[in-house]
């Protein structure tokens, strides 16, 4: 069967085509009766008539999409951020196209012919907004999540409070004794775990010991890191504050290998509060950030700035989340 028209419609109830759409379009008020109104809605609805988007979008110049850029698929954090986006996006008839980054957090390719033609704005996450240009340069508003805030060619930045997550985990294993601390840090390059060392290093106390290992975004990369960091049991740190539960859970692989009891021998933090953190053993202290709120945060920046709305918020707040991976440090 064909798709019914609003020409269907129109002959069904015995109206003009011009006051069909006056009624399917909202603007029938003072121009239609609401008798003939309902009679109208009725029939379309008796008809299974949908309006055609497509041809509504190319009479407007809108195509009511957006594009939310993720550096990957393989991390829980951008598939919550995809949720809240989505839901927010669904209540304004907007539709969200999820696009992982070939190159990760590096130039994001554009998968569109024309990316102004197909869209109507761009949401990147953990992206710097250099990368981005391939999507439509200036041309497209740009909504930056968890990313850095002095970039001047976003329309609205959305970010974490992810320095005072970092302070709540300095503070919690500081308060547990920790002295000797190594930072297990993310080998991204990118504005989020730059924040994150800065953060820790500015807040322990300068009779704290910090070293610094790097690890690509594994289980396994941080494992092995972790194995040749712990070798030497005359340097061995007391505390592993992680860039992320993944990381963290490498940690705790090559803690176990080593014969390491965890919290009693060492204890060891993540960021992020993945599933993950509740499927190790023992449960990881992490700092919760809500990815979905991010999301909700980033479209509704987007359509307020698609509607000519200046969009300012505080940064979204987190929560520190502990559990038995940390605990009091070792006596000596």
């Amino acid at each position: 069967m064909t798709r019914p028209t609003s020409r269907d419609v129109a002959t069904a109830a015995g109206v003009s085509q011009a006051t069909v759409s006056l009624v399917l379009g909202e603007k029938w008020r003072g121009r239609v009766s609401e008798r003939t109104a309902d009679h109208v809605r009725h029939t379309a609805t008796q008809l299974g008539y949908r309006p055609n988007l497509a041809a509504r979008n190319l009479r407007l110049g809108s195509t009511r999409t957006a594009l939310l850029v993720v550096p990957a698929l393989t991390n829980e954090f951008f598939a919550r951020v995809y949720t809240g986006a989505a839901r927010i996006a669904s209540d304004h008839g907007f539709g969200v196209v999820l696009y992982p980054s070939p190159d990760g957090t590096g130039p994001a390719r554009n998968p569109f012919a024309s990316a102004r033609a197909a869209l109507d704005g761009v949401i990147a996450s953990s992206m710097a907004a250099d990368a981005l240009h391939a999507l439509g340069g200036d041309t497209l508003p740009l909504v930056m999540l968890d990313s850095d805030p002095s970039a001047h060619t976003a329309a609205a930045h959305v970010n974490l409070a992810i320095a005072d997550g970092m302070r709540q985990v300095t503070q919690h294993l500081q308060n547990l004794g920790h002295r000797r601390f190594l930072h297990l840090a993310s080998a991204i390059d990118s504005w989020t775990f730059d924040v994150r060392a800065k953060a820790l290093s500015a807040l322990l106390d300068p009779s704290t010991e910090l070293r610094t290992v790097r690890a690509h975004l594994s289980v396994d990369a941080a494992r092995t890191a972790m194995e040749t960091a712990l070798a030497a049991p005359h340097d061995r740190p007391t505390a592993i504050v992680c860039d992320d539960d993944i990381l963290a859970a490498g940690a705790c692989k090559a803690a176990r290998r080593l014969g390491l009891r965890i919290p009693e021998d060492l204890s060891v933090t993540g960021f992020d509060d993945l599933a993950l953190a509740t499927a190790v053993e023992p449960e990881l202290t992490t700092v919760r950030l809500p990815a979905e709120r991010v999301g909700e945060q980033g479209m509704t920046a987007l359509l307020a700035v698609l509607e000519g709305t200046p969009w300012t918020a505080p940064d979204i707040p987190v929560e520190l989340v502990v559990r038995d991976s940390s605990g009091p440090a070792p006596t000596p």
